[in-house]
Parts: C-alpha cells; structure tokens; sequence
C-alpha cells in the first residue's frame, strides 16, 4: 500500500456557497416485486458537499433504491431529482454522463480484462486520429489507485485480485468520472481498518471538493464522525433522516430493526466442548501465496485466521477444499493423511466451504433457492439417475427456513434475494451435506447488524453440535466474539496464536503487520 494522495482529486462542482437545492432528492419512490414491497413510498434529500449514510438491514431497500438512482431499473412510483432537475435514467450510463456513479457490493467489473480497460471502460484516453492511448490509461489508472493508497500493475488481469482489490479498482473506475453524487454501496466490508482509512480520507477529500457521497454501510460505528447525515430505510420504508451528531450507535440500530438492540457481538459465556481433532494442515505450502502453515481445528471448536488483506488466508482455505491445492504439505481429516485433490472430494470427506465471493463461487444467482440448497446433495437424493422433487423441496425448506431466509418461497430466484439472504443460501447449500468441518470465508461480509447477529448465533450453535469451524474473518470485534483460538496470517505465515481470553484488537494488529516476525503464543501441543 502507498501513502493516500488526495490532492490530485477533482471533481465539476468546486467548493463555495452551497446550493440551495438538494443534489439528490427522492420524492414518493416505490417499487414492487411479485406484490411485495422493496420500496414503498421513500422520500428524502441528499445536500451538496455531504457524505449521507443510507443504513438499514439487508432486505430495508437499500439496494433497490440504488439501482433506481442509477438507471438500473426504473420505479413502480415516484421521482428523483439531480440539482433540482427531475431525471429518469434508462442505464447507468446515462447516469453516469449526469455525474452519478456508483461502486458496488459485487464490484460489477471484467475479469478477463485488465485493471485500466476496466478503469476507463466508457471513457478510455485517446489519441488524435480516436485510437486509444494505452501509456496514459496505464498512467492514470496507477494514478487513481495510488490516490486510493494502492499499488497495483494497470496491466495486470482482474481475474487475479483479491476481493479487497477489486473494490479499489472499482472505487477507482467511479473517482475517474467528475461525479456530483458518487455512491458506495459496503465500501469497506472486505479491507483492512489501515485500507477503510484511506478511503475515509477520499471520501472527505470528494466532500470538500463540492461532491456528494451516499455512504451505504452495515458498520454503525464507522459513521461516527465521517458522515454528516444517516437515513435509515426499515421494509422498504423511510424512518428517519437525521444528522448524525444528533444520532448515537444504539438509536441507529434500533430505527433500523424496530427494536432494542443491545450487542451485536454477544460473547458466549461458555465455549462448545472441543472434542478429537478433525482439521489438520502440517507444513502447508503454496509457491508465492503461503508457507509452512501448521495448524488444527477440533470438533466443537471455532479457529479464526486473522489478518490483513492479501496476507494468504482465503488461498490457505481454498487449498484445504481442493479449489487450488497446496504445492507442499500434508492435510488430515478426522486423524487420516488425504492427498487433496479437488473440492469434490474434500465434501465427501465432510469437508464444506463458504468462499468470501459468494455471487461468484458460492451461488448460481439465475438459479431459484431450492436449485442452489440442493445442488451439492444430488446424487444423494436421486434414484437410478432421478431426483425425487419432493425430497429435493422438502430437504431445501428445512434448510432455508432453519436460517430464516426471506423469501416469496423456495422457488424465488436467488438474485432476487437481499445480499444476506443470499449468504444464508450460501450458508444452507453447505449445511445441507451435513460436514463434519466448515470453513466460512468472510461469512458476516456485508451483510446487516441483525442478520450479522444470527449468523454469530448459528455459528456458535454448529460449534456446539460439534462441528470444526474454521472462519475468515477482516472484522475484528467479530474475531474476538466469535473464536475460541485466533491464528493470525502475514505474508503468507502464521505469526501468532492466541486463546480467546488472551487476545486483543492490538495484539492482532500487531501481529498482523509484523511480517515474519512471530509474535504471541505460537502453535504448539494442539497442532
């Protein structure tokens, strides 16, 4: 990562008297799916030179209002006004050539394209004679990443990025236009604390350079003093818009759920009962991603690998499943040495895997619920080639209904689904092959404060019913709530180890950044 260099940000509207007029105003918006309400009746201003937060829990409409703002889909009712003007937008490139762009949840961008061609996919540099200038999109495309704080070759292929890089290089795609109102849909939910500074740091930059910043986030505490306003959306209604500074942590998340909620990290008093060991990876190794990492997961136990983005933990969990095995090293299940091979067999071995993509590699989104629960399980409920509907409805209703997800019925498209139900999908075509150990990559990423909570819940009940956990996690509260032992991963190592009762945000931290430098407790007895 580099140094933030904000200065070199520009923006059409330039700071002085603020205007009058709202830079976005929605008036009466609605909008229905299959008679049910993602938005109904929505209305409230956005102010020139201001970062407004849209909160609210997956499901509120928050999504949905955002592809209305950005031409994506068009409203049942009501209307949007831009500088006072009302607009329709039929794409989101027609609202972009107003100056309203947006980064989004999925990143939305090329993967077989490189990091300039999708920085300036509309609106490449060119030459006199209309070719394209490929030394200029090169150089400002590094340009806007380094403005970003990130160090990235602009030649190098999407499809070769972390999560957390590819929300840079769509955060950069977005600062590339001279937006008036520039949206960011959970910006900040696959980066590192250091990494959410620095796009902090854009965000006010934008602000003070006269544009507007619609800030969607399930972190409540990161508003505390970056936003100037929170609006919050509950079943596709507005309940409030408020000035942040009126507005407490508490308060927020009880407009947004209805209720009181106290804790969103509740700490259970008491662990599972660890049982024999199911998860072992000795001397685990991956030319140029990982080295030497030995560790263990046993029954009723949750370990968490902790660590900064691109340190190696997600190319750690997918050598454990199969999807790109290690070069070196030796993995046991339940005690026996397994040549790992691909994922398929690993779910054979009871081995399950949540990946932190779960739109890319974790679901068939044009695929219904039912579809996707069962997919893992088919040859399981098929009979001399045949699979049994009624077995496959009733064995995906168990599953999705045990985690509560929101649904028309078992046969709703998943891409119809809020970001969190989409992830309880996820968490149900897993727990449908009934593993003995689950490895949960990112499993709370950006979903909402209540659902966030029950995920946590459910987490510590499979403990309980003695399954081997082993989760991924950025989020640092959630780390220290959630994991009886913490592994923390630098540059490809395992640096430290620490109990629960033992560790802190700062010795994490600490670790994290220290390179090869071990720090803590290292492993040693249970491996």
């Amino acid at each position: 990562m580099t140094e933030v260099d904000v200065s070199s940000l520009t923006g059409t509207v330039r700071p002085g008297r603020p205007l009058a007029i709202p830079r976005l105003a929605v008036k009466g918006m609605s909008k229905q799916y299959g008679g049910i309400h993602a938005l109904a009746d929505v209305t409230f201003d956005v102010a020139p030179s201001e970062i407004h937060a849209l909160v609210g829990e997956n499901g509120a409409g928050k999504s949905t209002l955002v592809k209305i703002i950005t031409g994506v889909i068009r409203p049942d009712s009501g209307t949007l006004e831009i500088n006072g003007s009302q607009v329709a937008f039929d794409s989101a490139t027609q609202a972009r050539s107003a100056g309203v762009t947006a980064v989004y949840q999925d990143s939305q961008l090329f993967p077989s394209l490189s990091i300039a061609e999708n920085v300036f996919m509309e609106t490449f540099p060119t030459r006199r004679l209309g070719a394209v200038d490929w030394p200029r999109a090169y150089s400002e495309a590094s340009r806007l990443l380094n403005t970003l704080g990130v160090d990235l070759d602009p030649k190098a292929l999407v499809s070769t990025l972390t999560s957390a890089e590819r929300q840079f290089v769509a955060m950069a795609r977005a600062i590339s236009a001279e937006s008036q109102l520039l949206i960011l849909d959970e910006p900040t939910a696959t980066i590192t604390p250091t990494e959410a500074d620095r796009l902090y740091a854009v965000m006010r930059r934008l602000r003070d350079l006269g544009s507007s910043v619609l800030f969607i986030s399930h972190r409540i505490e990161e508003l505390r003093g970056l936003v100037d306003t929170v609006t919050v959306l509950r079943d596709g209604r507005h309940v409030a818009t408020r000035p942040e500074a009126e507005l407490d942590r508490s308060e927020i998340v009880s407009l947004m759920v209805g209720r009181r909620f106290e804790s969103l990290y509740v700490r259970p008093e008491t662990r599972a009962q660890v049982g024999t060991e199911r998860l072992r990876v000795e001397h685990l190794s991956r030319i140029g991603k990982f080295n030497d990492v030995s560790f263990s997961v046993h029954a009723g136990e949750v370990v968490t690998l902790a660590g900064l983005v691109g340190s190696g933990r997600s190319e750690i969990a997918e050598a454990i499943f199969g999807v790109t095995p290690g070069t070196s090293g030796q993995v046991f299940i339940n005690g026996q040495p397994i040549r790992v091979a691909n994922n398929r067999q690993m779910l054979r071995l009871g081995v399950a895997y949540l990946p932190e993509d779960r739109d890319g590699q974790g679901l068939i989104t044009q695929f219904s619920i039912r579809a996707n629960v069962i997919l893992p399980i088919l040859d399981e409920l098929s009979r001399f080639g045949f699979v049994s509907a009624s077995k496959e409805r009733d064995r995906a209703t168990t599953y999705a209904q045990s985690l509560q997800v929101k649904m028309s019925g078992i046969d709703q498209i998943v891409a119809a689904l809020s970001g969190g139900n989409r992830q309880k999908v996820v968490l149900a075509k897993w727990l449908a092959t009934e593993p003995t150990v689950l490895i949960l990559d990112e499993p709370t990423h950006g979903i909402d404060i209540a659902t966030k909570a029950q995920v946590h819940e459910l987490v510590a009940g499979l403990a309980t019913r003695g399954l081997a956990i082993l989760q991924i996690s950025s989020d640092l509260p959630e780390v220290l709530a959630t994991s009886d032992r913490i592994l923390v991963i630098s540059e490809g190592r395992l640096v430290a180890s620490f109990d629960r009762d033992d560790a802190t945000q700062e010795k994490i931290m600490m670790a994290a950044t220290s390179g090869a430098k071990s720090i803590g407790r290292p492993e040693q007895g249970r491996l």
